[in-house]
């Protein structure tokens, strides 16, 4: 490329600098040829049996408790107004699910502590049947 034709185009100029230091840079490191990864082999560790779970315990969650669910079609949804009243799919009395980040957790009723809702868990989903669930 003639000087003319680099500073018509300082871009193209540009990336053929830089190609050529690439170019330079892996002659000299690997003369000439490529470079082989290598990794060490993976091995169980005592203790591992132990999960550490430091790792993760920052790491924010939702919750969030439902009483239940409907199904509406988009014309009685646009007729709601203060005061309606939508059925739900669960009878009085009957637990709220506990959800965390969607996934059910946990079951629990409703409780009052110093005029703030809360909920008290009656039964923990296990993690057999969270994934029972999931299918």
């Amino acid at each position: 490329m003639s000087e003319e034709d680099k500073q018509a185009d300082p871009n193209e100029a540009l990336a053929d600098d830089w190609a050529a230091a690439l170019d330079e840079q892996a002659d000299v490191e690997n003369n000439g040829a490529a470079k082989t990864a290598t990794f060490d082999e993976l091995k169980d560790e005592p203790g591992d049996d132990a999960v550490n779970l430091d790792a993760i315990l920052d790491v924010p969650v939702t919750i969030s408790m439902e009483i239940g669910r409907t199904k509406l079609n988009i014309r009685n949804l646009l007729q709601l107004n203060q005061g309606s009243v939508v059925e739900l799919d669960r009878l009085a009395g009957e637990p709220m699910d506990v959800l965390v980040n969607g996934t059910l957790i946990a079951q629990g009723e409703v409780v009052v502590v110093n005029e703030k809702f809360g909920l008290r868990l009656t039964d923990i989903i296990s993690p057999a049947e969270r994934v029972k669930r999931l299918g």
